[in-house]
């Protein structure tokens, strides 16, 4: 039985999450076709809002799971895995107060995923994220990234 370098995730990324992680884009593609065709309509930068919060605060789970598996960076990395829940929730508050405008909170949201990159690459480079870790999460969090400031320009524009 051959051992793994200390910190070193036992796998790969596979071929299954790869299907399962660009058919994750699928939803913020059909929330930004909402936004452009469905005129003044809320329905879609709404949606957008929620599904780009509910995969940046997956996302902190997903560093939740890497820090709980690791003995060195333990805090550290547990602490980073709570900030994009925390970021997630004060855009919805001040959404909510009307301190910000949906498409505003909708540009900080795409641009928070996108940095999640930074995180992701520290994992990487602390051997801590599975190998082929990047190669995965660059195309999908620049792709919801830019889909969600998309949505926020289009709500920017079409609505009132």
């Amino acid at each position: 039985m051959s051992e793994r370098p200390a910190g070193r995730s036992a796998t790969a990324v596979g071929e299954s999450p790869l299907i399962l992680g660009y058919a994750g884009l699928l939803p913020q593609i059909a929330a930004a076709a909402t936004c452009f065709f469905g005129g003044a309509s809320d329905i879609g930068p709404m949606f957008a809002f929620g599904y780009a919060t509910l995969i940046l605060s997956f996302l902190g789970g997903i560093w939740w799971g890497f820090a709980m598996m690791t003995a060195d960076g333990q805090g550290r990395i547990a602490c980073w895995a709570v900030a994009p829940s925390l970021f997630g929730a004060a855009l919805i508050l001040l959404s909510i107060a009307h301190v910000l405008t949906l498409n505003w909170a909708l540009v900080l949201l795409g641009s928070a995923v996108m940095m999640t990159l930074l995180i992701d690459r520290r994992l990487v480079e602390a051997h801590i994220a599975p190998e082929g870790w990047l190669a995965m999460r660059v195309p999908l969090s620049i792709g919801l990234g830019a889909l969600t400031i998309l949505c926020g320009i289009i709500c920017g524009v079409s609505m009132p």
